[in-house]
């Protein structure tokens, strides 16, 4: 008896207003059109404990210490863990609207240390595909409701956009990270995603999902 093959874990990373959500949305579309199962997370899930109050601190209705705010945002990647690893396991395809490296890189970008941030999620579920939205600060701030939530300044996306180009020079050799034009259209932003993915999907894929930045 054949056994199934698991699920792809596709991860999408970039600055604020990148068209994150709007390009996670078109793949899953895409992918449940051609027959595959899906299931699409973001991060953070403002629905869960830790994300009820991440919401409020991102809305700038609660202040919390930078230590503290990392442990939560990465809490609420931990709660989803369970579910991410028993959907790949059945053979679904799940999508993920930002995941650890935004933590990292958010994080890092108020100063606080990069081993330190990364630390805290070693052995998460690690991603087959990160798709890299790349955008200029300047045009992500003349797009539609930019500035609506605390890290939402053009300024702190800068830097985010430095540690980011961290993650870039370690995951390229890796083979999974990809960095996609998101200056383009809409349309031609997802042709060149679909693209990429296809191209994954068409490989074996019978090994077990790996740990997020365990040699």
């Amino acid at each position: 008896m054949k056994s199934i093959q698991r699920g792809l874990f596709i991860v999408f990373e970039g600055c604020d207003h990148t068209g994150k959500s709007t390009q996670a949305r078109l793949l899953s579309e895409a992918l449940r059109k051609a027959g595959h199962r899906v299931e699409n997370i973001a991060f953070p899930n403002r629905e869960t404990a830790t994300g009820h109050l991440l919401d409020q601190y991102l809305k700038s209705k609660k202040s919390l210490e930078d230590h503290a705010v990392h442990l939560l945002f990465s809490a609420n990647r931990w709660e989803a863990a369970p579910r991410i690893l028993s959907e790949l396991r059945q053979g679904t395809t799940v999508i993920a609207d930002r995941y650890a490296y935004s933590g990292v890189a958010f994080s890092a970008s108020k100063s606080l240390d990069f081993k330190w941030c990364q630390q805290c999620d070693v052995g998460l579920p690690e991603p087959d595909l990160l798709l890299y939205l790349s955008a200029s600060p300047d045009i992500i701030a003349h797009r539609g409701k930019f500035g609506g939530e605390r890290y939402e300044r053009s300024d702190f996306q800068e830097k985010v956009l430095q540690n980011y180009r961290i993650f870039a020079e370690t995951e390229k050799e890796r083979g999974r990270w990809i960095e996609i034009d998101a200056n383009k259209s809409e349309s031609a932003v997802h042709s060149d995603i679909l693209h990429s993915v296809v191209a994954l999907l068409e490989k074996d894929r019978s090994e077990k999902v790996g740990k997020l930045w365990v040699k």
